[in-house]
């Protein structure tokens, strides 16, 4: 093997990393996970060439130049500091291989299927199209106003690719080993691939051509993930070897999971007069896990046990058919921490070699990430995972190379979606396209669990990729006997047209304290949360009853209040609490009352799920009422929902509101007024025209250039940029509360002497002390000088930050003017 070639050099003690050694490792890795798609030759090849520019001398020397092999006195060294671009090392890997199997697809093809040419073309483009992105993230196949796009990348010069070099440079068992792969049996197996997800009928159920677009374009982010975490694996473990032992290579044991599920399951005695309900709905769940894999529907009410049941569902399921995890995928990060943790008291136990599950809901680590940050990421590799719904459409839609990482392990995985309602609306084609695609090509199960299943299955516009859920897919047999068994509530609509005014609403929730002991007021703002939880704390003598919670609250502060308040019900104790909707979607609380501003029914729905819990004492009042003065002018989706609702009330007045048939009304009114609103549009300030996601992911048929003669249509760059932009505005802030002083000082501390395994450590801790900000907040933040960013006292600003403490408040959280904590000790 030649000596000489560099991929990158150890910091810690200089050793150097080959080329050679580098490629082949991630070659092994890609195909390993491209197997899961059936593209494990795809997989190998796109794995061995992606860095074959790095064979040029060009590459050789700057890399050398950085790490110091090369003498800053010699004539050959380059300021690497100094130069206007990174070298290119991408585009010959990429040019080798559309190249190469193109002119290898032309003559093996002659006289043959001219669409199994095309399916071959549609395959080759898609792994050069991995080779060339996997700096950038997936780059635009069609030509950009700009001038970017494959086209353009495919045909860059020699002298800037270097590629006639690499050829000449490589390593012969390289290139052996590439054209040993890039062979006919490679283009036949693209073409079964890509005949499969190009088929009009998959799975029993018609796929437009749109939708057979979106899965090509699907499937090129597949192989690109598998690309990104095999290229990062090699990378990251040569940096720090101890970590390779940390990795899972074997299948979760699912036969341990079942015994530990089952031995809790069987050690929960029945107390309260629905536990034989959720016994009763549990087993079902374990009765239908052995069945095939697919997309079903867990139609629950809430408090019947969905967490528990779900799990014992995941685990059989993953046994039968020796899948590789369970995600559940989480709608806030509120409850995480509550859900994982019921998960570990069932799953985990002492003498555990690795932990089983994983919590992954960190936005603290940019997507520019630098060397260091490379060094911390995560991967989804672990048995169970927990993540938030934010997290798991990134992944799938966002840009750059952070998040796609992780997409391939959705493969043989059971995914499930807790709360599945609270979807983004206007992600509603693109979620429901993806999970047909891993469900139909990629061995995954998804699970949609909720009380108020919103009907994604009986979309207006089925054409543009409706889920293929079927009914025989409900997991529970008879769910308006289920609903009627676990009755516990009336909602009863308090609104009045003028609505009802600050001092009306304390009054009522005072009145209900007073009378019934507990009572939850679940508002749709956090200026009204705190002007309530204010006139409310007034109106007592003692301010230990009463409570606020939101999202400015960090998690720690959160879990700590809502702790407390659970203690208090427990113990029968007064208690007022005063809450954003982040309370609503799955917080184990229980009180004798609640008071619901007016929402949409699912809203509705979930806040009556805090309420009489156990069903004890009869049945309980849920109220609805309408503020007077409320500024939700730019929520469009509570906008809607309360206008659906109040159609719901006229109709179904005097009847059971929350009926599995009066939700189903809602969803199909909801639905309907928001059909237009549900492929993520886009306007010409954001990519070059007015269009929409699902458009650019798919046949991009209003763009210009969609004639071009390639088979990839997809601008993903353009349409990761656009889905960040708008789905995911928030800025992470770590908070100063608690024990999150001392970590954060630690952070600081660690910077400066850098240490990996402990800075990721301290991230990882610090996820509980961050608070999730909109750019007017954080735009107000700044103003002050409250946040300081990691590492800008070095001149080396990480993309982290941190929160001045005098911006915390114990009633409220993070705040945008300094708190006077005296004033508020004596409040």
């Amino acid at each position: 093997m030649t000596q000489g070639f560099i991929a990158h050099k150890r910091e810690f003690d200089k050793k150097e990393q080959t080329v050679a050694t580098h490629l082949q490792e991630a070659s092994a890795f890609t195909e390993r996970f491209a197997k899961k798609i059936d593209s494990a030759q795809a997989g190998a090849l796109i794995g061995l060439l992606h860095d074959f520019g790095k064979y040029s001398q060009t590459f050789q020397t700057y890399i050398k130049s950085a790490t110091g092999v090369i003498n800053p006195d010699e004539d050959t060294f380059v300021d690497a500091k100094g130069l206007k671009g990174k070298i290119d090392h991408s585009t010959a890997g990429a040019q080798w291989i559309f190249q190469k199997l193109g002119a290898l697809a032309k003559k093996h093809f002659s006289g043959k299927s001219q669409n199994d040419a095309i399916l071959a073309l549609t395959g080759i483009q898609a792994m050069s199209l991995s080779v060339a992105s996997h700096h950038s993230g997936l780059i635009d196949c069609l030509t950009t106003q700009n001038g970017q796009g494959f086209i353009n990348r495919i045909q860059k010069a020699d002298d800037k690719t270097f590629i006639t070099e690499c050829h000449a440079s490589a390593d012969k068992i390289i290139t052996d080993q590439a054209h040993s792969i890039a062979s006919t049996d490679l283009l036949d197996a693209l073409v079964v691939v890509m005949a499969k997800i190009t088929h009009p009928e998959q799975n029993g159920f018609a796929v437009s051509p749109l939708s057979q677009a979106f899965y090509v374009g699907l499937y090129c982010k597949f192989l690109f993930s598998c690309l990104i975490d095999a290229d990062r694996i090699s990378s990251a473990d040569f940096e720090t070897p101890e970590n390779t032992c940390h990795r899972s290579t074997k299948r979760p044991d699912w036969s341990l999971a079942c015994e530990r599920v089952e031995a809790f399951v069987d050690a929960l005695k029945p107390k309260k007069p629905v536990d034989g309900i959720r016994q009763a709905i549990s087993s079902q769940c374990k009765k239908r896990a052995v069945e095939k894999q697919g997309i079903y529907s867990l139609t629950v009410p809430t408090g019947g046990g969905k967490t528990y049941a779900s799990l014992r569902y995941a685990v059989h399921h993953a046994k039968q058919h020796q899948l590789d995890r369970i995600i559940y995928i989480i709608p806030y990060t509120s409850i995480i921490d509550q859900n994982a943790a019921a998960i570990r008291d069932v799953l985990e136990q002492e003498g555990d070699q690795t932990p089983w599950v994983l919590e992954q809901h960190s936005n603290l680590e940019p997507e520019l990430q630098t060397w260091r940050s490379k060094l911390v990421s995560e991967n989804w590799d672990a048995p169970v995972v927990l993540t938030t719904m934010v997290q798991f459409l990134e992944t799938l839609f966002a840009g750059g190379t952070r998040g796609v990482r992780k997409l391939h392990q959705l493969a043989n995985s059971v995914i499930v979606f807790d709360e599945i309602q609270t979807l983004p609306i206007n992600c509603t084609y693109l979620f429901c396209n993806a999970i047909n695609f891993l469900a139909a090509h990629c061995k995954t199960t998804a699970v949609l669990c909720t009380a108020t299943q919103p009907l994604l299955n009986q979309l207006k516009q089925p054409e543009k990729g409706q889920l293929h859920l079927s009914d025989t897919n409900e997991l529970m047999p008879d769910i308006r006997q289920l609903f009627d068994d676990l009755k516990r509530v009336d909602v009863i609509d308090k609104t009045k047209t003028e609505g009802w005014s600050l001092d009306d609403i304390s009054r009522f929730a005072l009145d209900e304290l007073e009378t019934k002991n507990s009572c939850l007021v679940i508002v749709n703002t956090k200026s009204w949360a705190q002007d309530l939880y204010q006139t409310c704390i007034d109106g007592v003598e003692d301010k230990e009853v009463v409570f606020h919670l939101s999202t400015s609250q960090c998690p720690v502060h959160r879990k700590q209040l809502l702790d407390t308040i659970r203690a208090r019900l427990n113990q029968n104790l007064t208690t007022l609490c005063i809450s954003t909707q982040l309370i609503e979607a799955g917080v184990d609380v229980d009180f004798n009352s609640v008071i619901r501003f007016l929402a949409g029914m699912d809203s509705i729905a979930q806040a009556a799920g805090r309420c009489n819990r156990h069903g004890t004492g009869g049945t309980a009042a849920v109220y609805v009422v309408n503020p007077d003065i409320e500024k939700i002018e730019t929520l469009v989706d509570i906008n809607e929902g309360i206008k659906q609702t109040q159609r719901i009330f006229n109709q179904f007045k005097g009847q059971d509101l929350l009926a599995p048939e009066v939700m189903k009304q809602y969803f199909d009114y909801y639905f309907f007024n928001r059909a237009e609103d549900m492929s993520y549009s886009v306007n010409s300030k954001q990519a070059e025209r007015d269009d929409n996601l699902l458009n650019l992911l798919s046949q991009n048929a209003l763009n210009p250039a969609s004639k071009t003669p390639i088979p990839l249509k997809q601008s993903f760059m353009t349409a990761g940029k656009v889905f960040k932009a708008i789905d995911a505005p928030t800025q992470s802030i770590m908070v100063q509360y608690g024990e999150g002083e001392a970590l954060i000082a630690e952070l600081c501390a660690v910077n400066k002497q850098f240490d990996a395994e402990q800075y990721y450590q301290l991230l990882k801790q610090l996820q509980k002390f961050s608070v999730n900000v909109f750019p007017n907040v954080w735009k107000k933040l700044q103003e002050q000088q409250a946040v300081i960013e990691i590492g800008s006292d070095l001149g080396e600003g990480q993309g982290i930050y941190y929160l001045d403490k005098q911006y915390y408040s114990e009633a409220f959280g993070l705040s945008t003017e300094a708190v006077n904590t005296h004033d508020f000790l004596m409040m």
